[in-house]
């Protein structure tokens, strides 16, 4: 039987895709929304991962307003946040960026906050916020100086990525580890039950 329903990915991380595909769930469509991500003034990181999540998925059904191809469609996005207390670590793009993220992280704990928001078909709004803490060991200057040089920080909240090299800072973890990779994927795919999306689609198929 054919899948009618349909899933749009208001992301183009591939990170996200690679975590959807470990559930055997393929979206049908990538909608990389481009939104003003700067934190309010006083602004908590939940608050801000809740908010930038919501901002995501209302731009794409915006943007999708006009095409009935696509009426009927899941939307979901998400968000994710680095902070130590409360101070918000910037998605690293420069590298000055990232070293100034990698020496504050250095031997303290953080947290990790993802906004996921899931928009129904009939556009209702269901949104879901997982915290992860995580705690790096003290690194060194060569330990950050060569994972500048791996580039893997690019990109990325709090300038790391825990799926790569990063994973060998980490001293120990409370929390969904996917979440830190940049999706939870038990709440996410709870909330796609809970809206009627048949995530168990291929599984009887065999996802790959």
């Amino acid at each position: 039987m054919a899948k009618s329903q349909k899933l749009i990915l208001a992301s183009g991380s591939p990170r996200r895709v690679e975590l959807l595909a470990q559930a055997a769930i393929e979206p049908d469509r990538l909608m990389p929304m481009d939104i003003d991500e700067t934190p309010g003034k006083n602004e908590h990181p939940r608050s801000l991962a809740r908010r930038l999540s919501h901002e995501k998925a209302e731009a794409a059904v915006k943007a999708l307003k006009g095409d009935y191809g696509w009426s009927g469609a899941y939307v979901l996005s998400a968000d994710t946040v680095v902070s130590v207390g409360r101070r918000i670590l910037p998605k690293a793009e420069l590298v000055d960026e990232a070293s100034n993220g990698l020496y504050l992280l250095s031997g303290r704990s953080h947290r990790v906050f993802t906004g996921v928001c899931l928009v129904t078909p009939d556009r209702k709004f269901r949104q879901k916020i997982v915290e992860t803490r995580v705690r790096f060991k003290r690194l060194s200057r060569a330990e950050i100086e060569s994972y500048l040089a791996s580039g893997e920080w690019r990109g990325k909240a709090g300038g790391y990525g825990i799926q790569g090299i990063a994973g060998s800072f980490v001293v120990k973890m409370v929390g969904s580890y996917s979440n830190v990779v940049g999706l939870p994927l038990y709440e996410t795919i709870s909330l796609l039950t809970g809206e009627g999306y048949d995530v168990h689609f291929k599984w009887a198929e065999g996802a790959r």
